[in-house]
């Protein structure tokens, strides 16, 4: 037994302590991993969820940012079982940890305070990882999940199903914490799509509509797409300018997305032919 009291959880890193035997065991059961998986446990804390992972596994890797976990973190296996990172998982590179495409799975019970920008980092790294499973906010599980016309249909549901499909398994109450949060808690399996829905070469025109479509999500497509998109271009794209940003589902964005790349290469090629006219005009023919 360690002569050291267990740590308190640190409310700037997020912590709140899985605890609930049952609960860490529902979660191991739907991750179903098999010994020879490359697992990686995003903040594993004290290891509540780490040890019944070992059990199941020949070598698991975590990433932990909190310096004063890993002696207790390392006190669980030898390093030829027990790979860990002492690192901020907000810039960890998991496709350097994957010996294969669609190889990794990613697991963990996700500090809330940064769950959203995670699943966008994870998202960058979606072609190497074959499936993921976070216990998270409900409310965010909620916002994965929906589906259009929706209240919490969203930016993140969008931009993950363009990339991925998820699934609420459970929801877990506040008592299988410690600290208790305020807020009830889900199980979600993620898996990316073998084939994005986003046509090569058009991510930033994609990621630009949804996220101005969403910051002005109360107002109608003509007027919360005002600057990227003209009424114009919504009806060549077959788009009703009178619909909101969360009627529309993730193949109408892709649409936008196409009319606004080619928006912005005609204004560019535009730009440059009035650009020429003007040097032209100022060009002054040899006294």
């Amino acid at each position: 037994m360690s002569q050291h009291p267990p740590l308190a959880p640190r409310k700037r890193f997020g912590q709140n302590f899985l605890h609930d035997p049952a609960v860490l065991a529902r979660i191991v059961a739907a991750i179903a991993p098999e010994r020879q998986d490359r697992v990686i446990e995003i903040g594993p804390g004290r290891g509540a969820l780490t040890v019944p992972l070992l059990g199941s596994l020949d070598h698991l890797e975590v990433v932990e940012l909190d310096r004063d976990l890993i002696p207790g973190l390392r006190a669980l296996a030898p390093p030829e079982r027990l790979t860990i990172h002492c690192a901020d998982a907000l810039s960890f590179d998991f496709t350097a940890r994957a010996p294969a495409p669609a190889s990794l799975r990613v697991v963990g019970n996700l500090p809330y305070n940064i769950s959203t920008p995670l699943l966008f980092h994870l998202l960058e790294h979606a072609d190497a990882i074959q499936d993921m499973h976070f216990l998270l906010q409900k409310e965010v599980v909620e916002r994965l999940v929906a589906a259009p016309g929706s209240k919490r249909y969203g930016r993140l549901g969008v931009m993950l199903g363009a990339r991925a499909q998820a699934q609420q398994l459970f929801t877990v109450g506040p008592g299988a914490f410690r600290p208790a949060p305020k807020v009830e808690s889900a199980v979600v399996r993620i898996r990316p799509l073998a084939q994005g829905r986003i046509p090569q070469g058009l991510e930033n025109a994609f990621r630009q509509v949804v996220n101005q479509a969403f910051s002005n999500r109360r107002k109608t497509l003509r007027r919360a797409l005002a600057g990227i998109l003209e009424p114009a271009d919504l009806v060549a794209a077959g788009v009703d300018g009178s619909l909101r940003p969360e009627e529309l589902d993730i193949d109408t964005f892709v649409v936008l997305a196409q009319a606004a790349n080619r928006r912005a290469e005609h204004g560019h090629s535009e730009g440059s032919h009035i650009r020429a006219r003007r040097t032209d005009r100022g060009q002054r023919e040899p006294a």
